[in-house]
């Protein structure tokens, strides 16, 4: 039997979970699969680095040539993260007729069109079922399970770090400073946040799930994103007196040849199958129109999920070397002409205000509301606090647009201290 030699390009947590899937699963995998998995090269930046594992220093080399020029390798799998030079890697790869898999969801969402024509032209494949939700096979039960659907909706939560931040404020009332700062002492959020809190992780993923379930290119730069960073221990605590629970969630509606595509914290009914999703576990709810509504739901991340991901690649790979699938959709930098792209999405609100506790200023908000088409399906007027009050609204379904322009004549208002928050509610 012919043993297939790999190479791994980074041996942190994704790498080295990859690794031990490998050499510990190594029997199991032959008989199931017939498949002879070696690791044969890995690219590090020290070789000389103490590591967790107990592993063959010989397999280390800090020279990518090791491993592309190497006519023994013909699968390389890629988990550096980042754009450079994981990119150069990929296509120099690729261009050597070697089969990438990828957890890169980065490098896919941006480059995703350059790569696979790279992968096409050179007859091999191109694998990245890791990039999104770790262990959750979400890629391959679109891209496999439910080709007789047409999925017009997607609902998902598939960054990990925010679903811990939010969890953790939601159950013990804790400011998003201070969970945040747990997170980064416990390993969950990186040293620098940025890509979790502010929603870009979140946004890549989406760029590469919706783009496989409406079966057209959906580039990064059609997605709307916003953070976290502006959620409180108040809006929570609100949220739950009206039955909801908060969620940063991807979200992807299709109708016709319109789609709507964005990342946001959401609040959601406490029914909502997304609102068990507790702290760093993802879950992604589908609804097609033969299937009906189902979730996936599991960790998505970790050295031994994603790692999962990646070598249930590799298997794949190696199984349809003869003949790799590629996207049959418009695959290209520009977005298909066919393809309408929302920005005036319809959604209920949940608005929180300050103001002056005097009479007439409910009604003068609620005119504001009314002139542009805002129609308020519930109103909490709490405890007032020397001359000011809270209020919060929830709204019935409302143009994004006509909701932005009626917040923008509210602040004007001289008896509104403050817009303290607008969040997004679906149902």
């Amino acid at each position: 039997m012919e043993e297939i030699k790999i190479g791994l390009l980074g041996f942190g947590n994704v790498g080295t979970g990859v690794y031990k899937i490998l050499e510990e699963n190594r029997n199991d995998i032959l008989h199931r699969e017939g498949l002879k998995l070696k690791v044969e090269k890995i690219l590090v930046r020290d070789v000389h680095k103490r590591r967790k594992m107990i592993i063959d220093s010989s397999l280390f080399t800090d020279n990518i040539k090791d491993i592309i020029d190497n006519p023994e390798i013909s699968i390389v799998a890629e988990f550096m993260g980042g754009i450079d030079p994981a990119k150069e890697y990929i296509l120099a790869a690729l261009e050597k007729k070697k089969t990438v898999v990828t957890a890169n969801k980065e490098v896919m969402a941006r480059y995703w069109s350059e790569l696979e024509k790279a992968a096409q032209k050179n007859g091999v494949g191109l694998y990245y079922e890791a990039s999104v939700a770790g262990g959750i096979p979400i890629i391959k039960v679109m891209g496999e399970s439910l080709q007789a659907n047409k999925v017009y909706e997607l609902m998902g939560i598939i960054n990990g770090t925010t679903n811990y931040i939010l969890t953790k404020m939601s159950e013990e009332g804790r400011s998003f400073e201070d969970v945040l700062s747990e997170a980064q002492r416990l390993g969950y959020a990186e040293p620098d946040p940025t890509a979790d809190i502010e929603g870009f992780d979140a946004t890549y993923k989406l760029s590469i799930l919706s783009s496989i379930a409406f079966h057209a290119r959906v580039p990064i730069e059609y997605i709307y994103r916003e953070g976290i960073t502006k959620i409180t221990a108040e809006d929570i605590a609100y949220g739950k007196e009206l039955g909801y629970v908060i969620r940063l969630l991807a979200i992807a509606k299709k109708q016709g040849f319109s789609i709507e595509t964005r990342v946001h914290p959401t609040f959601i009914p406490m029914s909502h199958p997304l609102a068990a999703v507790r702290d760093s576990y993802n879950a992604i709810f589908i609804r097609g129109d033969a299937v009906g509504s189902m979730m996936l739901y599991g960790r998505g991340a970790g050295d031994l999920p994603t790692g999962s991901a990646v070598v249930s690649d590799i298997i794949t790979a190696c199984h349809q070397s003869e003949k790799h699938r590629y996207t049959t959709f418009y695959n290209e930098a520009q977005v298909s002409e066919e393809v309408n792209f929302i920005k005036n999405w319809e959604t209920e609100f949940f608005i929180r205000l300050t103001v002056k506790d005097k009479p007439g200023v409910l009604a003068k908000i609620a005119g504001i509301f009314g002139k542009h088409e805002v129609s308020i399906a519930s109103m909490i007027q709490k405890n007032h606090n020397e001359d000011s009050v809270p209020l919060i609204f929830v709204t019935h379904h409302a143009k994004e647009l006509s909701m932005k322009k009626a917040i923008d004549d509210i602040k004007c208002q001289q008896d509104v201290i403050r817009v303290e928050n607008v969040i997004r509610v679906e149902n």
